[in-house]
């Protein structure tokens, strides 16, 4: 057994893959994937993985670093952070670990990623817990031109501040980070520190994020409603959403555009917000042990 938050590391095709495990070490077939939002890290699922332990004890518990985010490693100078390439670092995750029915829980942009490959690839996914997540950013058709030429303008721009070779701002202690982190979020304080401790890199007198600036371009192209529909109507196992009374505004439209979609559909609301798992660590945790249990 693993009584404690240990480190993992996984070698994919061209990158190294970074996360946290915990729970039973003699089940490491028997795999619940935790899967976080834009710009946050595995620390996300921090505070609820002691709950999770004694939950689910007989799970093996894994949350990763996606690329560019956290202690993962960023994608080359050539490549960049396409919604579909989440997926395939999953698929090479999967394939490496050899991990089939795996029980995903996933927050925000992790969910939308954990969706799409649980469309795409059924057979590996046993169960999908979205937390304040369900279905996919879309866009009108009309849009798709103006959305390449923005991504593509997007792209330049960060591109050529690379080959200047111009400087990361630093933040002079861990508090200044904290607080810019507060600025742009609705996270408390204590869940803010928890982020940021794990999104950091000391560099001579200062600190930098570690996430790779470029996961701030524009997206270059936009599922239709259609698409994204699509994918939902290909999920074929059982879905749970928790999310937040005070959460993203996109969810309670999507419980209307996606959830009666879903083959197998439930959703249950905490009061909180966007990262309503680390507000209600205990309640999310419970959640997810009676969701699997069913």
């Amino acid at each position: 057994m693993i009584n404690k938050i240990a480190e993992v590391s996984f070698s994919l095709e061209t990158l190294s893959i970074q996360g946290l495990v915990t729970g039973c070490e003699e089940k490491k077939d028997n795999i619940v994937l935790c899967l976080h939002g834009w710009l946050d890290n595995a620390a996300s699922f921090s505070p609820m993985l002691p709950y999770l332990r004694q939950d689910l004890t007989d799970k093996h518990i894994v949350a990763i670093d996606w690329p560019g985010h956290g202690c993962s490693t960023h994608r080359s100078l050539d490549a960049h952070y396409h919604f579909i390439d989440w997926v395939y670092d999953l698929l090479q995750l999967f394939e490496l670990k050899n991990w089939q029915q795996v029980d995903i829980v996933a927050h925000s942009m992790g969910g939308m990623v954990a969706s799409a490959f649980a469309a795409a690839f059924p057979e590996k996914v046993k169960s999908l817990t979205l937390i304040d997540s369900i279905g996919f950013i879309s866009a009108k058709a009309e849009q798709t031109t103006k959305q390449l030429r923005d991504g593509m303008l997007s792209r330049y721009k960060s591109s050529h501040k690379i080959r200047q070779n111009k400087t990361k701002k630093l933040h002079p202690n861990t508090e200044s980070a904290i607080k810019a982190r507060l600025s742009v979020s609705d996270l408390k304080y204590e869940q803010a520190k928890i982020l940021v401790e794990r999104g950091l890199l000391e560099e001579g007198e200062g600190f930098s994020w570690r996430s790779d600036t470029r996961l701030r371009n524009t997206s270059p192209y936009r599922l239709t409603l259609k698409q994204a529909q699509q994918f939902i109507r290909d999920i074929k196992c059982p879905v749970q959403l928790i999310y937040g009374s005070k959460g993203m505004d996109m969810v309670n439209s999507g419980i209307k555009h996606f959830g009666p979609l879903f083959e197998q559909f439930t959703s249950h609301q905490l009061a909180g917000g966007h990262h309503v798992h680390m507000e209600q660590p205990q309640k999310t945790s419970a959640l997810i042990q009676h969701f699997l249990a069913e």
